[in-house]
């Protein structure tokens, strides 16, 4: 009975008018600063590219011997995009990769017992991509030289590929042609060195690609194939470095 009274004599002191008043929720503020990173009006251009050749001779590692071949890779990727909005632009890329591949002779040896070989292998290969991208800035801090950006993609590509092994009547060789479609996320950072040049790294995180490749074995055989795959995770394969102008 006692805390009952207790209960009783505050709630009249509280409501001396008969009225309670509650207090009305106040909005929650992030108090986050946006700085504008890159203005609207902008054009944007740049370009990464990479290329890479090997040349091995009697080349040994463990079990692997007698290493002959020559190879090289490169890969270009010009971009333009324009901010429409602070912070906010569109465009696309274009991509151009080629791949040679050319082994002489090579061996496997796991035991006396158990070998392979291979020589007179010829690979070559080109693929080229047009890609739309829509991207997002994020200034680090209220920095001007350093901030983040998201680039949304939809990439629709194709090319042609050659597989030979073998000489004289026992060539034989396989021509294929594929075409691809994807859609995928790629968050990167870049670094203004002046009012006008900066350098640009991404990685892909997050995407989904469709490939579907026709093959013709000695003109003969015809075969197909399907692929897709979905990517949830950080792909190394994936980073690219590069120069961008903005003008």
């Amino acid at each position: 009975m006692k805390i009952l009274r207790y209960v009783l004599c505050a709630f009249l002191a509280m409501s001396t008018s008969g009225i309670i008043y509650a207090q009305e929720p106040q909005p929650f503020k992030r108090d986050l600063e946006q700085v504008s990173f890159v203005p609207k009006g902008q054009w944007i251009t740049g370009l990464s590219a990479n290329y890479s050749q090997s040349c091995s001779n009697n080349y040994q590692f463990f079990v692997i011997e007698d290493i002959k071949s020559d190879s090289y890779s490169f890969k270009a990727s010009p971009m333009v995009m324009y901010a429409f909005h602070d912070d906010l632009a569109a465009g696309a890329r274009f991509t151009y990769s080629r791949q040679m591949t050319k082994l002489q002779s090579g061996a496997l040896n796991i035991s006396p017992e158990l070998g392979f070989s291979v020589d007179n292998l010829y690979s070559i290969s080109h693929n080229y991509y047009g890609t739309a991208v829509f991207r997002n800035y994020i200034s680090m801090g209220k920095s001007k030289r350093f901030g983040f950006f998201n680039d949304v993609q939809l990439e629709i590509g194709g090319g042609q590929s050659k597989l030979c092994q073998g000489t004289g009547d026992a060539l034989s060789g396989t021509y294929e042609k594929n075409f691809s479609i994807g859609v995928g996320l790629a968050p990167g950072v870049t670094m203004f060195l002046n009012n006008y040049t900066a350098l640009e790294v991404n990685v892909g995180i997050l995407g989904f690609n469709y490939t579907h490749t026709d093959a013709t074995t000695d003109q003969i055989y015809y075969s197909e194939r399907k692929s897709n795959y979905a990517n949830f995770k950080l792909n190394l394969m994936s980073i690219s470095f590069g120069v961008a102008f903005y003008l």
